[in-house]
């Protein structure tokens, strides 16, 4: 459950989130970066990983999540969008024993504005988070890596 401070928290992320956009494209370092949208965090990286021909590694433990957020999905509150999702894509993408029916749904969650997902190389890593950072986003987090291989998405705790 939510209280009003929470749900204003959820209104000003969404109002923000990708301010940040424009002054990552400047970084030599950054290889692509897209809104997660519609498709969900796993959509928008297995399109990248398609682009790229990789394969990418997400740490569940890394993604941020609002408050709030996973016991709402625990409770089953989620999206019938995020289940068609997963119906779409979910054959490119491995889950590792121990992620939650619960965190499969938020993964796959459509966003109207869910924030940016940016590739990035290893040595920007740092001026790609101190963007974040000068703009705001203090919750911005390295969620994994991208790695030679077949387009896939591998999803562990």
């Amino acid at each position: 459950q939510l209280d009003a401070s929470g749900y204003a928290a959820m209104i000003d992320v969404t109002t923000r989130l990708n301010r940040p956009g424009a002054d990552l494209a400047r970084l030599s370092g950054v290889h692509a970066i897209t809104d997660v949208t519609g498709f969900g965090l796993l959509g928008h990286l297995l399109e990248l990983c398609r682009g790229a021909k990789l394969a990418a590694h997400v740490r569940m433990s890394s993604v941020p999540l609002l408050g709030g957020v996973l016991a709402m999905a625990e409770s089953g509150l989620v999206t019938g969008a995020s289940g068609r999702n997963w119906a779409s894509y979910g054959d490119s993408v491995h889950l590792a024993p121990g992620v939650t029916s619960a965190q499969q749904a938020l993964l796959c969650d459509p966003q109207t504005s869910g924030g940016l997902l940016v590739a990035c190389s290893q040595d920007a890593v740092d001026e790609v988070m101190k963007t974040f950072e000068r703009q705001g986003f203090e919750g911005a987090a390295v969620v994994g890596a991208m790695s030679a291989g077949s387009a896939r998405v591998s999803v562990e705790i």
